[in-house]
């Protein structure tokens, strides 16, 4: 039996479970790959089986055999949004919400809304229908995960602005990859099956050259595989996982915190454990005497921190590497991930930095500089 005809029957299962809808995500190393046509063929297979299901958003890019599927399935109407005198389309999602399907299908997840939306980002579209017990299926390119930012910008040369959040396909009942071999998918690309014939210049220049969609395709499978592990490893209740967390410090004014949290994100994602994020505050970083640009750069990496998935602690100390390594102590820390210091060279002859006294005093833990240029650790 074809392993992708069984998949809308195990899904159906999920489904029917629960008040709460239930989550299925494609994952592809990069658009062509296939993942809108997968979507609309389990659409028709569970129609087929009697679900009420609904094209909440499709997007066939113009693909003629993509845009076929569409036909026989119920499509909710888009809205119509004008900002700045043009005028463009997006999901209702309102409408999705009052014709309540019992699964809904929605392309383009990592896609950026227009002002006014009821939510800034579709997946959080998606996050509402959830709670509101309406099951998706959806599909992202695996270079659009948060923690994946940073390394796309080595490989690729390219900087991805719209990105969902590693914890919405943590959280997924389901995780399919979608992979298509490199010399098939450029042989997609110059048929003219993925974008127009003057993007394709482009797009063999960043994402489709051979190295990067061959790194691309490496990271979607073990994003998957891990994704699977990590649910295995996931039985209640978790105490193995109390003796091996995972630690991120976290500075008031690091220029690499966003880096720094990313790739604590994936190194606890690939151990299956959890994760903190601890900030020290010193009485000179007091709220009423640290400057405000230091404070709002300090909100936005514990929000980015957050929405990463890890549990974010500040402590109060005069001594924040004492204070970091009795946290990690106490909290069943195995692991501690700091970024390297920037301290001018003779701050460190006279003075030791709180890198070199973590290592000096986290006696029994493992510690892991992270530098700027490189990918991090990986266990």
């Amino acid at each position: 039996m074809n392993p992708a005809r069984s998949r809308p029957a195990d899904f159906l299962e999920l489904v029917e479970r629960g008040r709460r809808g239930r989550l299925k995500v494609y994952v592809g190393s990069a658009a062509g790959v296939g993942k809108t046509y997968r979507m609309l063929e389990e659409a028709h297979a569970l129609k087929l089986r009697g679900v009420d299901i609904a094209l909440a958003w499709i997007e066939p890019h113009g693909r003629a055999e993509t845009a076929a599927l569409v036909d026989g399935l119920e499509v909710v109407p888009r809205r119509r949004v004008e900002y700045l005198g043009v005028v463009a389309e997006d999901m209702d999602t309102e409408a999705v919400l009052v014709r309540r399907p019992q699964v809904a299908v929605v392309d383009e997840l990592a896609h950026t809304n227009p002002p006014g939306s009821r939510h800034t980002r579709r997946y959080q579209d998606v996050l509402a229908l959830l709670e509101a017990g309406i099951s998706v299926v959806c599909a992202v390119n695996v270079q659009h995960l948060e923690s994946l930012n940073d390394l796309l910008e080595r490989i690729a040369d390219l900087k991805v602005h719209e990105t969902v959040p590693d914890t919405f396909v943590k959280n997924a009942d389901q995780v399919v990859d979608i992979d298509l071999a490199v010399e098939d998918l450029l042989d997609r690309l110059h048929s003219g099956k993925i974008y127009p014939a003057e993007k394709i210049p482009w797009a063999l220049a960043h994402v489709f050259r051979r190295d990067c969609l061959a790194s691309l395709r490496e990271l979607a499978l073990r994003e998957v595989a891990e994704t699977l592990d990590r649910r295995d490893l996931q039985t209640p209740p978790k105490p193995a996982q109390v003796s091996g967390r995972v630690m991120v410090c976290l500075s008031s004014l690091s220029p690499r915190a966003l880096a720094l949290l990313r790739r604590g994100s994936r190194f606890a994602g690939r151990l299956a454990t959890d994760w903190f994020v601890v900030y020290v505050e010193t009485p000179g970083e007091a709220p009423d005497r640290i400057r405000p640009e230091i404070q709002r750069t300090l909100v936005e990496n514990v929000e980015k921190a957050r929405e990463l998935g890890a549990e974010v602690v500040r402590l109060k100390s005069k001594d924040p590497v004492a204070a970091l390594v009795d946290f990690a102590r106490s909290h069943g820390v195995a692991t501690i991930l700091a970024g390297r210091s920037r301290r001018p060279w003779w701050k460190r002859v006279l003075r030791r930095s709180p890198v070199e006294r973590l290592f000096a005093e986290a006696e029994g833990l493992d510690l892991y500089v992270v530098a700027e240029e490189d990918e991090g650790p990986r266990p």
